[in-house]
């Protein structure tokens, strides 16, 4: 197998403040984050779901040990987040395929991370692979006003049912005291081929944007951000067209989004690797309320990253560079996730 090029650049999901001076101006900053945890189960067999694989009896050997573990190396990178702009880390951070919310109780108590007495928002999906997707906030920065989860229903051409996929998390509250809605996904794998299962990715990105387009109406100017691995890229159509999020600021139309990783997809920067290619999947997209000018005291986009540390990566063998992931195949080889997480950082003039 061909050895990846790989591309530095970081990329994270996180919300946390810290005054610093750009352009000789004061500022706060919030940095804001997303990162696929990459099958974070426990060791309890669920009936209701499909955990087999992934006990002490299954095929992967996945023993409480294993789980502490992954749970260890998890919490390192998240300690790490958004910490040169952020002392305090990730205010909030948008999770995937993770099991239940034991795992991420589990994961908030962890030595690295446990000062920051993160808040979890979670419901369960009724996925066929038995994951969900969550968000952990500080309560020191974000307030939680109300959550639900939103469900996505797959049919085929024919509006028949077909396998049950994740929910879309939907979280509103306040950011230092800015109304703020966020959207956590994990849209439908790409299974049976890309072109094949892109209506399925096309329905979940349906449920996220009728949403935005109810709170649009009532605040054409409210502040939104969508998260999650949509299993697309920047380019594709799912984002594009139907989520409506795009690469340039300045060609935006009335209710669209502006996606700040379709530049960096553009340049061959990926958050996953496949077949010795990049794919950024893992995107973080914001809504034209954070676009606003600087001199207003408002929260604004101001750049991007795709957190692609080398201590995230592979460094020999077949797979050398791409994300140093916990497991391939079935065999356990400790790493921390297939995917690098990603990040946005958010200034206001203070």
């Amino acid at each position: 197998m061909k050895k990846i090029k790989f591309c530095f650049i970081s990329l994270i999901f996180v919300f946390g403040l810290k005054s610093t001076s750009v352009a000789q101006n004061s500022y706060q900053v919030a940095a804001v984050a997303f990162y696929n945890l990459e099958n974070l189960f426990d060791t309890i067999n669920d009936p209701a779901i499909n955990d087999e694989e992934f006990l002490p009896q299954g095929t992967k050997r996945y023993t409480g040990k294993i789980f502490r573990e992954k749970l260890g190396q998890l919490s390192s990178v998240l300690g790490q987040l958004g910490t040169g702009m952020t002392p305090d880390g990730p205010a909030i951070v948008g999770v995937a395929e993770v099991e239940n919310r034991y795992v991420l109780e589990e994961l908030v108590k962890e030595k690295a991370i446990a000062g920051r007495r993160y808040q979890i928002e979670h419901y369960d999906s009724p996925d066929d692979r038995g994951v969900d997707v969550g968000l952990l906030y500080n309560p020191k920065y974000f307030t939680v006003t109300s959550s639900e989860p939103l469900t996505v229903t797959l049919t085929d051409d024919k509006g028949k049912p077909l396998y049950d996929t994740r929910d879309v998390l939907y979280v509103s509250g306040l950011l230092c005291g800015e109304r703020t809605h966020v959207f956590v996904n994990h849209w439908p794998s790409r299974r049976g081929g890309e072109e094949a299962s892109a209506p399925r990715r096309q329905q979940a990105a349906r449920v996220c944007r009728n949403m935005i387009d109810s709170i649009q109406a009532a605040d054409p100017e409210a502040k939104i951000i969508v998260m999650g691995d949509l299993n697309d890229d920047p380019t594709n159509a799912s984002v594009t067209k139907v989520l409506q999020a795009q690469g340039k600021q300045d060609a935006l139309l009335e209710g669209q989004l502006f996606n700040p990783f379709y530049s960096f997809y553009k340049k061959g920067i990926g958050s996953l690797a496949w077949n010795d290619s990049w794919n950024l999947f893992d995107q973080i997209i914001v809504s034209q309320g954070f676009l606003k000018p600087e001199s207003e005291k408002q929260w604004f986009f101001k750049k991007a990253e795709v957190f692609n540390q080398m201590f995230l990566t592979q460094k020999t063998g077949n797979f050398k560079g791409y994300p140093w992931r916990t497991y391939v195949g079935d065999e356990y080889v400790g790493g921390y996730s297939d995917h690098f997480p990603t990040i946005i950082y958010l200034y206001r003039l203070k």
